[in-house]
């Protein structure tokens, strides 16, 4: 007997409901069947678990979320996060061994937010030769002791006013180290990275770059007047001034008989030659690298101030190795030099330390490609795996009373270790992590040889990203 159309409309929802409970099983039935799957929960219908992810917790704890599904089901347990099914791993183990895997095994996977924002060609989201290309290129520039040397010199110099300013206010001054670091920081790497000098046009590509930066962690909604939206125009007037300036080096580089130095990123990626290495990738890439500018490496900072303000013994030995350089390079009539502030043994380990117990980046997710099997636990292809740093750096088998602040731990401990991934791992190791210890050593040098503080209250809030909740607060009184 023949259907009429409206028998179609009485059943087209019981259809719907049949396809969607056909998707959600084709997801699911491959861990549910499979003995080797770790053990868990996936929530509630679509949304999963993500909202009891996110809830905000101490910065000293793991949260009530993973607190609970550890203690239920292990180290290593299924869940359904940011609308897939995921593998949680607070293993370290297991955790390095994804991080150490090539693409034919697990590839980038992020929230459709930040995938949207970012763009294909990001380096964060592409694969292959091509990222291995980009990385490569990034990496080696970031490192380079000419990069280090333009960064030193910009740091100094940017300090030096904002010093004599505090200076000035008199004893007590109160300022926000958190604004300050992002104002400093972000024009130092935006000038590495794109060749912009202070003025009115940084301060407008600033301005873009914070109503980009707040759509990360966004609902993936592109309707006009949503937060998405808004984010992804501020990215495209971002893509328009980034493009003229390679449009104008490109000239340039055509009106010269040999190609000039390179002397930021975009140099870097244009010498290359690549026809891959387009100008729209370029652009891309250099507003992805701001993130750290805006809020990676400010917070370092900051953390690291509200540590020491808590840790008397340890800001006495920082200042102390501190003061002690900057008499000895004034005693020869010298400038501070980048390898002088890496060369700060004491420094090096409370910017360490800082990163152990901030978690800035409290981890990153993979996407499996095929099934992959690790310490007896089955990751099914097309599933992902977040891999939760936080978890592994307050695991008290591998640190000793793991909530407090310890730089000394590291005279010991080895920072190239499975147990401590602030920058992740593996092919895609954060390019800037040198950059980030850099500045973060810079900024402490001249905060503690110039000024004695004290701190007032603060809380870190770990939602949606690691932040002071007053911007770290302090009342300064300038050293004799």
């Amino acid at each position: 007997m023949s259907m009429t159309v409206g028998d179609l409309v009485l059943a087209a929802p019981a259809i719907l409901l049949a396809l969607l409970l056909a998707l959600v099983l084709s997801h699911f039935l491959p861990l549910l069947l499979n003995p080797k799957a770790p053990r868990g929960s996936f929530g509630w219908p679509l949304v999963g678990e993500t909202l009891k992810f996110l809830t905000p917790h101490a910065s000293n704890t793991l949260g009530s979320f993973l607190e609970d599904h550890c203690s239920r089901y292990g180290r290593v347990f299924k869940s359904h996060l940011f609308c897939t099914p995921t593998v949680v791993s607070c293993d370290q183990e297991v955790s390095r061994f994804v991080l150490q895997s090539d693409a034919r095994s697990f590839v980038p996977w992020y929230p459709r937010s930040l995938t949207e924002l970012m763009g294909k060609s990001s380096i964060l989201l592409i694969n292959g030769s091509l990222q291995r290309r980009v990385h490569g290129l990034v990496g080696a520039f970031f490192k380079s002791p000419q990069l280090k040397a333009q960064v030193t010199a910009d740091m100094q110099r940017r300090l030096a006013p904002a010093l004599a300013a505090w200076r000035e206010q008199g004893p007590g001054a109160r300022l926000r180290i958190q604004d300050h670091a992002k104002t400093i920081v972000f024009q130092i790497l935006v000038r590495g990275l794109i060749g912009l000098e202070a003025g009115p046009e940084m301060q407008q590509l600033k301005q873009q770059f914070q109503e980009f930066i707040v759509g990360l962690m966004s609902l993936p909604i592109k309707l006009p007047g949503t937060r998405l939206y808004r984010s992804l125009q501020a990215k495209k007037r971002m893509a328009r001034v980034i493009q003229r300036i390679i449009q104008d080096k490109r000239r340039r580089r055509r009106a010269l008989d040999e190609a000039p130095p390179a002397r930021d990123a975009i140099d870097v990626l244009m010498g290359d030659g690549s026809e891959e290495l387009t100008d729209e990738l370029i652009s891309d890439n250099m507003i992805d690298l701001m993130i750290p500018a805006e809020d990676s490496v400010p917070v370092l900072i900051t953390l690291a101030v509200k540590f020491l303000s808590e840790c008397p013994l340890a800001l006495q030995q920082l200042e102390e190795e501190n003061m002690q350089l900057k008499m000895r390079k004034a005693g020869l009539g010298e400038t501070l030099q980048w390898t002088d502030y890496m060369s700060l043994s004491f420094t090096q380990h409370v910017i360490t330390e800082t990163l152990r117990m901030g978690n800035i980046i409290s981890g990153i997710m993979r996407k499996a490609v095929r099934d992959v099997e690790v310490k007896g636990h089955l990751i099914p292809k097309g599933w992902c795996v977040f891999m939760y740093f936080r978890s592994v750096h307050l695991d008290d088998m591998l640190y000793e009373d793991p909530c407090k602040f310890n730089p000394w731990r590291w005279k010991e401990k080895d920072v190239s270790a499975s147990s401590f991934t602030p920058f992740g791992g593996g092919q895609r190791l954060c390019p800037g992590l040198d950059l980030a210890r850099l500045e973060a050593s810079i900024f402490l040098h001249h905060l503690v040889t110039s000024f004695r503080w004290v701190a007032e209250e603060d809380h870190i809030v770990n939602f949606p990203t690691v932040r002071l909740k007053g911007g770290m607060p302090i009342r300064v009184t300038a050293r004799d």
